[in-house]
């Protein structure tokens, strides 16, 4: 049986500086309690970017870094862009990445990154609803806080 693996991202930038930070945990089903989860989380500087383009690049990255022997993954986040890409997929690539009025779309270098990892994992997406009061979360919901924190304080720590 193939094990399911949850990767949960976020990013947060610094738009005066263009730079940022993505954030990823990667867990398997049966962690969900673990208490040490905080301490697992990766973090990667993005120069350059917006806070659309290091959604997409944390999400390239983090793929990028499972082990290749996963299969299946449940991505958690908050971007609305991410969660509607494979939606999206067939559109974006017959119009060659194009916009209706013909112009080349800002991102898409990563939309094609993506959509090339996706074709060799099995990749389901959870948007989550950030910032929420801590009442209303379930346990997915706590992890991608401790992610987003995590993001928030880096990017808060750039010089």
């Amino acid at each position: 049986m193939k094990e399911k693996h949850l990767l949960f991202i976020d990013g947060s930038v610094n738009n005066q500086l263009k730079v940022g930070c993505g954030a990823a945990l990667v867990i398997d089903e049966t962690q969900l309690s673990e208490i040490e989860l905080k301490e697992r989380i990766k973090i990667k500087k993005f120069n350059n970017t917006s806070s659309t383009k290091l959604e997409l690049q944390t999400l390239i990255w983090a793929l990028n870094e499972l082990d290749d022997r996963v299969r299946k993954v449940v991505v958690y986040t908050d971007s609305q862009n991410i969660v509607g890409l494979p939606a999206r997929r067939e559109a974006l690539e017959k119009a060659d990445y194009h916009s209706k009025k013909g112009k080349l779309l800002n991102h898409y270098e990563l939309y094609s990154a993506f959509f090339k990892i996706m074709d060799d994992l099995e990749c389901e997406f959870v948007k989550v609803e950030g910032h929420q009061a801590s009442k209303n979360k379930d346990d997915y919901d706590k992890i991608f806080t401790l992610v987003d924190r995590a993001a928030r304080k880096a990017s808060r720590d750039l010089k």
